[in-house]
């Protein structure tokens, strides 16, 4: 019975794992959704549920960087922090001006930029040469 339930448990944590992984890509492209805690998320599952399933996540040429800055203590990238402010302030400017038509509304989302743009800004930057 013991075997069954890690088996189940094992089968959960690489589910959930997936979830937050699907969930940090969809943060990659949208703005206002966090990468890096997500794909933490996912990475505690995989490292409790599959060991090969953590070291693809770790050695994966598109996660792996951000789980191993995190984990490391490495900043961000400053090309990284430009182009992440940048679609910030396009995408939030964008629906400010032409989706969202109350005021209220607009100045919400400013205030959300300007304070996901000091979040980001709050970060180490990353020297070119410091690693992935």
């Amino acid at each position: 019975m013991h075997k069954r339930s890690d088996r189940i448990a094992r089968i959960l944590l690489r589910t959930a794992g997936t979830l937050f992984l699907i969930i940090g890509c969809v943060g990659i492209i949208l703005p206002l959704l966090p990468t890096t805690p997500f794909l933490l998320l996912a990475a505690v599952c995989y490292a409790r549920s599959s060991e090969r399933w953590y070291r693809w996540i770790l050695t994966n040429r598109w996660f792996g960087g951000y789980i191993r800055n995190w984990h490391d203590g490495r900043g961000i990238p400053m090309k990284t922090k430009i182009l992440s402010i940048a679609f910030l302030i396009l995408t939030i400017g964008y629906s400010a001006v032409f989706v969202v038509p109350f005021f209220i509304g607009r100045v919400a989302l400013i205030l959300i930029a300007i304070f996901v743009s000091i979040h980001i800004l709050s970060f180490p930057t990353r020297e070119p040469d410091a690693g992935a």
